[in-house]
């Protein structure tokens, strides 16, 4: 009666892991297919599926456990301690799944976003819990740990529908300021893919050494932003130069002054000796 017994609770606990393995398999599906008709992240959604098919299994082993007899306290408590070794050996590998879970959770950005991460600048290719991949323009893939990415600035360049353009230009100083300013306006207005609001508008940025520097200020869509960059500062090269302005070059002038020891000045020296050696006869 005795084996009889224990033989039933162990087919009992095999339908227990078979029937619950079946069951976390199917919720943890339907938990992904509701993720991704809710519009959430491809990326979250599958760490979600993942997650609740893990606690699921939990469960299921611990029942299964309980109902052969083995004390579950005492199987939690070794879990923990090799759990506990395990994490210190593996404090590295740990550290960049917290930061992978902070990543799909708070999204500082998404697939497809251009950002500037540890350094690197990128757009995302995929966030994985160890690590996150960058395609750089050049088509270079950049993987990043993620605990480096989540303890450095982020910059998302492409997190905004909107983005401001600075074009600095020099002028020279009997330069008329407010031609300047009309003529880089009139390149903002004229580009049909710079934004009317908020408007572009031009402000004196600096007194330099040998300019009066400009800066024009032009909002586009952030899809926009190189091409129309590129055309405004290639704009505004040209016309400043063909109304008659100038953008001077960054000159330093040096004058240097050497006296004899009698006082009498270097150049007077010089050409003193060029005009004896003139006069010399052969």
């Amino acid at each position: 009666m005795h084996w009889s017994s224990v033989l039933a609770n162990w087919a009992i606990a095999a339908i227990i892991v078979l029937l619950g393995y079946w069951l976390a398999k199917w919720i943890s599906r339907m938990v992904y297919r509701a993720l991704t008709r809710g519009h959430v992240e491809h990326t979250l959604a599958g760490f979600l599926r993942n997650v609740a098919y893990a606690a699921m299994m939990v469960v299921v082993f611990v029942a299964a456990l309980q109902k052969i007899g083995v004390p579950t306290t005492s199987v939690l408590a070794v879990v923990g301690a090799a759990g506990l070794a395990v994490g210190l050996a593996l404090k590295d590998s740990l550290s960049n799944i917290a930061s992978g879970v902070m990543l799909i959770v708070l999204r500082p950005f998404r697939d497809g976003d251009h950002v500037l991460a540890a350094g690197q600048e990128g757009t995302v290719e995929e966030v994985r819990i160890f690590q996150t991949r960058l395609r750089t323009f050049d088509n270079r893939v950049i993987v990043l740990p993620n605990s480096m990415v989540t303890t450095a600035p982020i910059i998302n360049f492409t997190a905004k529908p909107q983005r401001r353009i600075d074009i600095a230009v020099g002028v020279g100083y009997d330069d008329d300021l407010k031609q300047a300013r009309t003529i880089l306006l009139k390149i903002a207005t004229d580009n049909p893919r710079v934004l009317k609001q908020p408007e572009p508008f031009v402000q004196v940025t600096q007194l330099a050494e040998s300019s009066v520097n400009l800066t024009l200020f032009a909002w586009v869509a952030t899809t926009d932003f190189g091409s129309v960059k590129s055309d405004l500062t290639e704009a505004v090269r040209t016309e400043i130069i063909g109304h008659g302005l100038n953008i001077p070059y960054p000159q330093r002038d040096l004058h240097v002054y050497h006296h004899n020891a009698d006082g009498t000045p270097l150049s007077d020296i010089v050409y003193k000796s060029v005009a004896d050696d003139g006069d010399a006869k052969p």
